[in-house]
C-alpha cells in the first residue's frame, strides 16, 4: 500500500504555512507556529493519533494568533482529505474519551464528506499562555470544514483550560486515527451510496 500522506502549502498576506501529514505514522512531529501552546496541542494530536506531522507557520502574530491557528486548521483539514484519497477501505467512524486530571473530553468523527462541527466546550480562562482559548473552536471548525468531516467535540468536565483543550486535541487525534484505519473487510468506501 502506498503511503497515505499529503503536503499543503498555503501563503496569504496573513500567514505562510507548510504542513505535511502521514496517516500511517508513528506519532513523530515537528511543529513550529510561533504560538507555544498551539505547538503543544498539535504535537499531542499527532502523538496520540500516531500521525506523522510537520508544521511550519509564519503568521501575523503582531496582530494576534487567530490567522495562524485558523490557517493551520485549514491546511491540516486539506491534508487529511488529500491523504485519504477516495476513502476506500477506511472504517470511516471513530470516537474517543480522553481524561486529563479533572477534565474529560469526548470526540466522535465521521469522515463522511459532509462538513459539520459541534463543539460543546467552555473555559474559565480566556488565555492559555499565548493562546486565546476561543481559538480552540476556530481551529476545529477550519479542520472539519476543510477535511469535509463531521466532528462532535464535548468537553464533559473541565476545571483547568489547559487540561480541557489538551484532552480535546488528544481525543480528536485518537478518534481520527480510528476513522482513518483500513479494514481489509471493507471493499470500496463504507457507504450504501457507494461513495463518500
Amino acid at each position: 500500500m502506498k503511503p497515505r500522506s499529503a503536503t499543503i502549502h498555503r501563503k496569504t498576506s496573513e500567514t505562510d504555512v507548510t504542513l505535511s501529514l502521514t496517516l500511517d505514522g508513528t506519532g513523530v512531529y515537528r511543529v513550529q507556529t510561533g504560538v507555544g501552546f498551539f505547538d503543544h496541542m498539535l504535537s499531542a494530536f499527532a502523538r496520540h493519533g500516531l500521525f506523522d506531522l510537520e508544521v511550519a507557520c509564519k503568521g501575523d502574530l503582531h496582530v494576534d494568533a487567530h490567522h495562524t491557528v485558523e490557517d493551520v486548521g485549514i491546511c491540516l483539514g486539506q491534508a487529511l482529505g488529500q491523504a485519504l484519497g477516495d476513502k476506500a477501505g477506511i472504517t470511516r467512524f471513530g470516537s474517543s474519551y480522553v481524561p486529563m486530571d479533572e477534565a474529560l473530553a469526548r470526540v466522535a468523527v465521521d469522515l463522511s464528506g459532509r462538513a459539520y462541527l459541534v463543539c460543546n466546550a467552555s473555559f474559565a480562562e480566556e488565555r492559555i499562555g499565548d493562546f486565546p482559548a476561543a481559538l480552540t473552536q476556530e481551529f476545529f471548525r477550519a479542520l472539519s470544514d476543510n477535511a469535509r468531516a463531521n466532528v462532535h467535540l464535548d468537553l464533559i468536565r473541565c476545571g483547568n483550560a489547559h487540561h480541557g483543550v489538551e484532552a480535546l486535541f488528544k481525543a480528536l487525534g485518537r478518534a481520527l486515527s480510528q476513522a482513518c484505519a483500513i479494514d481489509p473487510r471493507i471493499q470500496g468506501p463504507l457507504s450504501t451510496k457507494g461513495s463518500l
